[in-house]
Protein backbone atom coordinates (compact mmCIF):
# COMPACT_ATOMS: atom_id res chain seq x y z
CA UNK A 1 0.00 0.00 0.00
CA UNK A 2 1.28 3.35 -1.13
CA UNK A 3 2.22 5.74 2.50
CA UNK A 4 -0.89 7.90 3.30
CA UNK A 5 0.43 11.00 1.66
CA UNK A 6 1.23 9.68 -1.60
CA UNK A 7 -2.07 7.72 -1.60
CA UNK A 8 -4.70 11.22 -0.93
CA UNK A 9 -2.64 12.58 -3.66
CA UNK A 10 -3.55 9.73 -5.95
CA UNK A 11 -7.19 9.60 -4.66
CA UNK A 12 -7.46 13.93 -4.96
CA UNK A 13 -5.90 13.49 -8.83
CA UNK A 14 -8.72 10.56 -9.92
CA UNK A 15 -11.44 12.58 -8.25
CA UNK A 16 -10.34 15.45 -10.23
CA UNK A 17 -9.85 13.13 -13.26
CA UNK A 18 -13.69 12.15 -12.44
CA UNK A 19 -14.94 15.29 -13.16
CA UNK A 20 -15.07 16.22 -9.39
CA UNK A 21 -14.43 19.92 -8.17
CA UNK A 22 -11.58 19.56 -4.94
CA UNK A 23 -13.43 21.54 -2.77
CA UNK A 24 -12.18 21.88 1.12
CA UNK A 25 -14.65 19.06 2.26
CA UNK A 26 -13.63 16.84 -0.47
CA UNK A 27 -9.97 17.02 0.63
CA UNK A 28 -10.36 16.45 4.26
CA UNK A 29 -12.32 13.37 3.55
CA UNK A 30 -9.64 11.73 1.52
CA UNK A 31 -7.38 12.74 3.98
CA UNK A 32 -9.33 11.73 6.75
CA UNK A 33 -9.62 8.79 4.65
CA UNK A 34 -6.33 7.63 2.86
CA UNK A 35 -4.75 6.56 6.50
CA UNK A 36 -7.64 5.21 8.39
CA UNK A 37 -7.49 1.44 8.65
CA UNK A 38 -10.64 1.16 10.98
CA UNK A 39 -12.59 0.83 7.78
CA UNK A 40 -15.00 3.60 7.95
CA UNK A 41 -18.67 4.02 6.90
CA UNK A 42 -18.98 7.00 5.11
CA UNK A 43 -21.36 8.00 8.21
CA UNK A 44 -18.46 7.25 10.18
CA UNK A 45 -16.31 9.70 8.47
CA UNK A 46 -19.42 12.07 8.04
CA UNK A 47 -19.35 12.07 11.75
CA UNK A 48 -15.40 12.54 12.50
CA UNK A 49 -15.80 15.93 9.82
CA UNK A 50 -18.32 17.35 10.66
CA UNK A 51 -17.34 19.66 13.36
CA UNK A 52 -14.69 21.27 10.93
CA UNK A 53 -17.32 21.28 8.13
CA UNK A 54 -20.50 21.71 10.01
CA UNK A 55 -22.48 22.73 6.42
CA UNK A 56 -20.64 19.71 4.46
CA UNK A 57 -23.60 17.13 3.40
CA UNK A 58 -23.61 13.07 4.32
CA UNK A 59 -24.19 12.77 0.34
CA UNK A 60 -20.65 14.59 -0.40
CA UNK A 61 -18.85 12.31 2.16
CA UNK A 62 -20.86 9.00 0.32
CA UNK A 63 -20.47 10.09 -3.25
CA UNK A 64 -16.51 11.04 -2.51
CA UNK A 65 -15.99 7.63 -1.45
CA UNK A 66 -18.17 6.13 -4.14
CA UNK A 67 -15.80 7.48 -6.52
CA UNK A 68 -12.89 6.66 -5.02
CA UNK A 69 -14.27 3.07 -5.00
CA UNK A 70 -15.55 2.94 -8.85
CA UNK A 71 -12.07 4.59 -9.81
CA UNK A 72 -10.14 1.78 -8.18
CA UNK A 73 -8.51 3.62 -5.03
CA UNK A 74 -10.51 2.19 -2.35
CA UNK A 75 -12.75 -1.23 -1.93
CA UNK A 76 -16.40 -1.02 -0.73
CA UNK A 77 -16.38 -3.86 1.93
CA UNK A 78 -20.00 -5.11 3.62
CA UNK A 79 -19.29 -7.22 6.60
CA UNK A 80 -22.88 -8.27 8.24
CA UNK A 81 -22.14 -8.44 12.19
CA UNK A 82 -21.92 -5.88 15.03
CA UNK A 83 -22.06 -2.69 13.35
CA UNK A 84 -24.81 -4.01 11.20
CA UNK A 85 -24.59 -4.06 6.77
CA UNK A 86 -23.27 -0.86 5.84
CA UNK A 87 -21.39 0.10 2.97
CA UNK A 88 -17.73 -0.12 4.70
CA UNK A 89 -14.89 1.64 2.94
CA UNK A 90 -11.25 0.23 2.55
CA UNK A 91 -8.58 2.32 1.29
CA UNK A 92 -5.99 -0.91 1.43
CA UNK A 93 -6.08 -2.33 -2.08
CA UNK A 94 -2.98 -4.49 -1.24
CA UNK A 95 -3.97 -8.59 -1.29
CA UNK A 96 -5.56 -8.97 1.86
CA UNK A 97 -8.34 -10.95 3.87
CA UNK A 98 -10.26 -9.23 6.80
CA UNK A 99 -10.61 -10.16 10.81
CA UNK A 100 -13.66 -9.00 12.58
CA UNK A 101 -14.04 -8.84 16.51
CA UNK A 102 -17.17 -9.99 17.06
CA UNK A 103 -17.96 -7.91 19.99
CA UNK A 104 -16.63 -4.20 19.36
CA UNK A 105 -16.78 -5.07 14.97
CA UNK A 106 -13.28 -3.87 14.58
CA UNK A 107 -11.89 -4.78 11.21
CA UNK A 108 -8.59 -5.45 10.70
CA UNK A 109 -6.60 -6.54 7.78
CA UNK A 110 -4.62 -9.28 7.24
CA UNK A 111 -2.02 -9.71 4.22
CA UNK A 112 -2.58 -12.33 1.83
CA UNK A 113 -0.31 -13.30 -1.39
CA UNK A 114 -3.27 -13.16 -3.94
CA UNK A 115 -6.84 -13.17 -3.63
CA UNK A 116 -6.56 -15.93 -6.75
CA UNK A 117 -8.37 -18.86 -6.11
CA UNK A 118 -6.35 -21.65 -5.92
CA UNK A 119 -6.53 -24.61 -8.75
CA UNK A 120 -8.79 -26.97 -5.96
CA UNK A 121 -10.37 -24.33 -4.90
CA UNK A 122 -11.78 -23.29 -8.63
CA UNK A 123 -12.35 -27.11 -9.48
CA UNK A 124 -14.89 -27.59 -6.04
CA UNK A 125 -16.85 -24.18 -7.49
CA UNK A 126 -16.94 -25.63 -11.19
CA UNK A 127 -18.63 -28.46 -9.47
CA UNK A 128 -20.90 -26.54 -6.96
CA UNK A 129 -21.94 -24.30 -9.19
CA UNK A 130 -21.18 -24.91 -12.97
CA UNK A 131 -20.28 -21.60 -15.15
CA UNK A 132 -19.63 -19.64 -12.20
CA UNK A 133 -16.91 -17.05 -12.63
CA UNK A 134 -14.58 -16.23 -10.15
CA UNK A 135 -13.15 -12.17 -9.74
CA UNK A 136 -11.64 -12.86 -6.47
CA UNK A 137 -11.07 -14.53 -3.37
CA UNK A 138 -11.95 -12.97 0.40
CA UNK A 139 -11.90 -14.24 3.92
CA UNK A 140 -13.37 -13.63 7.02
CA UNK A 141 -11.89 -14.57 9.65
CA UNK A 142 -14.13 -13.85 12.97
CA UNK A 143 -13.26 -14.27 16.61
CA UNK A 144 -12.32 -11.22 18.92
CA UNK A 145 -9.51 -8.48 18.47
CA UNK A 146 -6.92 -8.17 21.61
CA UNK A 147 -8.99 -5.59 23.60
CA UNK A 148 -12.07 -7.62 23.83
CA UNK A 149 -10.02 -10.69 24.28
CA UNK A 150 -8.34 -9.62 27.72
CA UNK A 151 -11.92 -7.96 28.53
CA UNK A 152 -13.54 -11.14 28.16
CA UNK A 153 -10.65 -12.46 30.19
CA UNK A 154 -10.59 -10.75 33.19
CA UNK A 155 -13.22 -11.52 35.57
CA UNK A 156 -16.47 -8.79 36.35
CA UNK A 157 -16.48 -7.68 39.45
CA UNK A 158 -20.26 -8.28 41.22
CA UNK A 159 -21.99 -8.88 44.11
CA UNK A 160 -20.61 -11.94 44.22
CA UNK A 161 -17.37 -11.49 43.06
CA UNK A 162 -16.96 -7.81 44.70
CA UNK A 163 -12.70 -7.65 43.81
CA UNK A 164 -12.83 -9.00 40.46
CA UNK A 165 -11.02 -12.31 41.20
CA UNK A 166 -10.33 -15.19 38.95
CA UNK A 167 -13.13 -17.11 40.55
CA UNK A 168 -16.26 -16.14 42.72
CA UNK A 169 -15.39 -18.97 45.13
CA UNK A 170 -12.77 -17.88 47.71
CA UNK A 171 -9.41 -19.22 46.56
CA UNK A 172 -7.58 -19.14 49.83
CA UNK A 173 -9.90 -21.43 51.73
CA UNK A 174 -8.66 -25.13 53.00
CA UNK A 175 -9.94 -27.44 50.89
CA UNK A 176 -12.71 -29.69 52.27
CA UNK A 177 -11.25 -32.84 54.18
CA UNK A 178 -12.11 -35.65 52.67
CA UNK A 179 -12.76 -38.94 54.86
CA UNK A 180 -11.28 -41.96 53.49
CA UNK A 181 -13.32 -45.12 54.54
CA UNK A 182 -11.80 -47.87 55.56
Amino acid sequence: MLDEAALATRMLRDLRRAGLKLTPQRIAIVHQFAGDTTHPTAQDLFERLRPSFPSMSFATVYNTLDTLARAGLASIVRLPGKRGDAARFDPNNSPHHHAVCDTCGTVLDIAAGTLAPTAGAARRLERAAPGFSIRTVERIYRGLCAKCASVALTPKRNKENPHGQASARNQDAPEPERRLRG
